[in-house]
């Protein structure tokens, strides 16, 4: 992502002036959640929704576990958002354990729920450190899974974008090959995998460009307060977790406080460098908690409408 003129222009005022003062709010936010699996994470996930929906997001995304295991929560979950709020619903979908046929059913089934947008990924075998294996009727690679939803409705796609490369990938070119696949097969956009340097999504974005892409690529931001849970994610997905990062948190286990602003002003400082790079959009992984997301996009210049 080659920086413009203004997009200088902004990260010289983002050295010379206090870093967040008077953003001009234009940035635009979506967010992910996971299904709950009780009724009280449901409440909580609902609370979390309704504190984020006043910064009008593009977009909310709910995950889907592997093999089908949150089929019904994600479908529960999706379906009330779309029924109760203005604020666009998105379901993940995955190719595991699941033919063709079955993945039609459940797309259209959204489809009918008013769902108009997927987030189409090929999805993680059960057990991790398993090597993907289609199902024998189901669809091979994410490209394959869009290719299908397309013939199944008109829906607006987005896919998945690994600024750090896919795990599984030969070599980074191979893997931006396989998103331009996914793109050219009919997905609206890329959203990447967390990652904590704004450089890396930068780079990321330059070879996708110099590949032909020229989607959007939206960057995942991932605010960390819990570094042994982030590792895990990171290793799942090839995302790096800086050393200075480990050192923070050190000696904060017993100060959740102090955690969550730690934690904030990371996310935070990173997104507003991505925005002197002249990113816009972000979409946010809440781990089904609002009050990193909501600190972020307040430091960001957005404002809740409506809120109290």
């Amino acid at each position: 992502m080659t920086m413009s003129l203004a997009s200088l222009q902004e990260a010289r005022r983002a050295l010379d002036t206090p870093l967040f003062a008077d953003l001009a709010g234009d940035a635009q936010v979506s967010f992910e959640f996971f299904p709950p699996k009780t009724e009280r994470m449901e409440e909580q996930l609902w609370e979390t929704f309704q504190t984020l929906e006043p910064f009008n997001p593009r977009f909310v995304s709910v995950t889907y576990g592997a093999g089908g295991s949150t089929r019904e929560r994600t479908h529960g979950t999706v379906a009330r958002i779309a029924k109760d709020s203005n604020v666009p619903a998105a379901a993940h979908l995955t190719c595991v354990a699941a033919t063709k046929d079955e993945i039609a059913e459940v797309a259209r089934n959204y489809w009918e729920a008013g769902v108009r947008h997927i987030v189409a990924l090929r999805g993680d075998p059960p057990e991790i450190g398993q090597k993907f294996v289609p199902h024998p009727n189901g669809y091979a690679s994410a490209a394959d899974l869009v290719a299908g939803l397309k013939d199944v409705a008109p829906f607006e796609i987005s896919v998945a974008a690994y600024p750090e490369m896919h795990p599984e990938a030969l070599s980074p070119a191979a893997d931006i090959d396989n998103l331009k696949r996914k793109l050219d097969a009919g997905a609206t956009r890329a959203i990447t995998q967390f990652f904590f340097s704004p450089e890396v999504f930068f780079r990321f974005c330059d070879a996708a460009a110099a590949a032909g892409i020229s989607a959007e690529i939206v960057p995942g931001i991932l605010p960390v307060s819990n570094v042994s849970q982030a590792r895990k994610f990171a290793q799942a997905c090839g995302a790096t977790i800086p050393d200075w990062m480990d050192r923070l948190f050190e000696g904060l286990d017993d100060h959740p406080a102090s955690r969550q602003l730690i934690a904030a002003t990371i996310s935070a400082e990173m997104c507003r460098r991505l925005y002197a790079g002249g990113v816009r959009n972000f979409h946010f992984y809440t781990l089904n908690r609002a009050e990193l997301s909501f600190a972020i996009c307040h430091l960001l210049g957005l404002r809740a409408q409506g809120a109290r």
